[in-house]
């Protein structure tokens, strides 16, 4: 019996190094789905809502520098995943989406919509399988655009096509013989001179790694270089934890920054961002170091970005190499400084809280910070941390410390909640270990509870932290803020730990601080998923919210 093109398909992804799908089934995708079930060792994880299949892709990819893989039927089944896409073209996340698409012969077929725009607008990349004779090189070239260009690739291929027979030898070469050998290149050596000036006349430099630092592992060569110059080190959101272990790191640059930081970067005279973008909120729209010359140095640095000046100089080279050539042009010239670096200085990092302002707590409810800092005592430092996107992720982001920088992954490259119990969902198919913690909000939780069934189901042993403040905590914030009644945004904190249970995870309310030791006991006993509902007071306001929307200094 001749193959059809589903299996043949189903054997390129296989190839490809697939070994987990996230899949919810529908007419054009149904046949290539049940292909890829029988393929040996390949995971097939069915998912509730489309969105989330992406979503849960997104968290697989970025927790193990694959390509992940998910798949939608067409029409509704594909409209429903915008948002997911956009997220992971914004994050530089490489994905192939199989999407099957509406038959080629019919007359009409009700869900018949068209893929391509949709896919284009939000960053992704789109190649539509239109003939057998092309198919198995529309496969290749999506996880060769996927791996290289680090983004999404949605494969559009007709149901009715997948269904015929394949009429040539399955022959296929991955895309891996195709990749370029991953190089670093060098900076530019006047360029080179330039910033070896530049350190030279340094008082108070400070470094800034961002997610292109930590894509090439350069920690160790940046902190040559800061150790060199006696720069402060800082990182961006996306790079947060690089350099937990080092006494000079100030943490995150930019709107999550301690007032103590603010302090120390007002008083920088240079600043070297390697692999970071330099945007608004890394700089504060350029307002977090007024006094300082800014460097940037990338394997593609912008002039222009997110409406600002980004550098006064830019450096063209890979965060690693590049780095390092910079640190041996400064020891060959002998340029050896103290910069900010001293024994006082060391001790007031070490000293300096991210957020020192007391709030008065309600009965019954905690104040978040305190929270975090809780679980950030009991859960060991080797789990993998995953962080949706609201208001609470600015308190989770200030006050967890001493965890390296592959261990968070932060979901907010759109600015979109919703989406940290499938990325979670995807980082536990890939670590397989149970050892995955979720930091998300209640509202954000209840737009995907329904994933809940499938951590069940998949046998995650996740632990899940809701900081629950009973409404849409941005948006709370931001209407006192404005003098605005929050309540249309105040829902009341319902019964989460109940709703788990129904889904079969072991659900908790906290409604009092000191008990989270206890409870992590049992999470670890019990061998399942947990979900803690923590009740936090709604008129804690984050220390980036006061700045932002309240002008706090």
């Amino acid at each position: 019996m001749a193959a059809k093109l589903s299996d043949v398909l189903a054997e390129a992804f296989a190839a490809e190094g697939c070994e987990v799908l996230f899949t919810l089934m529908g007419d054009a995708n149904m046949y290539w789905t049940e292909a890829m079930s029988r393929r040996p060792g390949m995971q097939v994880v069915n998912v509730r809502h489309e969105h989330c299949a992406v979503a849960m892709a997104d968290g697989y990819a970025r927790a193990t520098g694959k390509v992940g893989v998910a798949s939608t039927t067409c029409g509704p089944g594909f409209t429903q995943i915008m948002t997911a896409l956009a997220i992971a073209a914004r994050a530089s996340v490489p994905l192939v989406v199989f999407a099957g698409d509406s038959p080629m012969l019919a007359a009409y077929y009700v869900q018949q919509i068209d893929m391509a725009p949709l896919a284009l607008a939000t960053g992704a990349h789109y190649i539509a399988v239109r003939s057998h004779d092309r198919a198995l090189d529309n496969v290749r070239e999506a996880f060769h655009i996927a791996a290289l260009e680090r983004r999404p690739v949605v494969l559009g291929v007709p149901m009715d096509l997948q269904k015929q027979a394949y009429p040539f030898m399955a022959d296929y070469i991955p895309s891996a013989d195709y990749l370029p050998i991953p190089q670093g290149p060098l900076p530019d050596p006047a360029i080179t001179e330039r910033l070896v000036q530049m350190i030279a006349e340094s008082e108070k430099p400070v470094i800034i790694a961002g997610r292109g630092a930590k894509l090439a592992r350069a920690k160790a060569q940046v902190e040559a270089l800061a150790g060199q110059c006696g720069a402060l080190v800082a990182t961006s959101l996306q790079a947060k934890g690089m350099f937990h272990d080092s006494p000079w790191s100030l943490d995150i640059a930019g709107a999550f920054s301690s007032d103590f930081a603010r302090e120390q970067f007002a008083e920088a005279d240079l600043v070297i961002g390697i692999g970071v973008g330099l945007g608004a909120y890394t700089t504060e729209s350029g307002y977090l170091f007024p006094n300082a010359r800014i460097v940037q140095l990338d394997i593609a640095p912008r002039g222009l970005w997110q409406g600002l000046r980004t550098a006064d100089l830019h450096v063209r080279a890979d965060a690693a190499t590049g780095t390092a050539a910079i640190t041996a042009a400064l020891r060959e010239r002998g340029i050896t400084k103290p910069g900010y670096r001293s024994p006082g200085l060391a001790e007031a990092i070490a000293a300096d809280r991210p957020d020192r302002k007391e709030f008065a707590i309600a009965p019954g409810v905690v104040d978040p910070r305190k929270a975090i800092m809780e679980l950030d005592a009991i859960v060991p430092k080797d789990w993998e941390v995953v962080i949706g996107a609201g208001h609470y992720f600015g308190i989770a982001l200030t006050h967890l410390r001493g965890r390296a920088a592959e261990r968070y992954h932060v979901i907010a490259d759109f600015g979109a909640i919703g989406n940290g119990l499938p990325a979670a969902i995807g980082v536990a198919a890939a670590r397989r270990d149970g050892k995955v913690l979720l930091i998300e909000g209640d509202g954000s939780l209840l737009m995907h509870v329904q994933e809940l069934e499938t951590v069940r189901r998949e046998g995650h042993r996740l632990l899940i932290a809701i900081i629950n403040d009973g409404g849409y905590g941005a948006e709370i914030h931001k209407f006192r803020a404005n003098g605005l009644d929050p309540a249309l945004v105040i829902h009341g904190r319902g019964d989460l730990a109940g709703i788990a249970t129904g889904f079969g995870v072991r659900g908790s309310a906290v409604t009092s601080l000191g008990g989270m030791g206890r409870m992590f006991e049992a999470h670890q006993a019990a061998n399942g998923a947990s979900l803690w509902d923590i009740h936090t007071d709604d008129t804690v306001v984050s220390r980036p919210y006061r700045r932002i929307h309240y002008g706090e200094a």
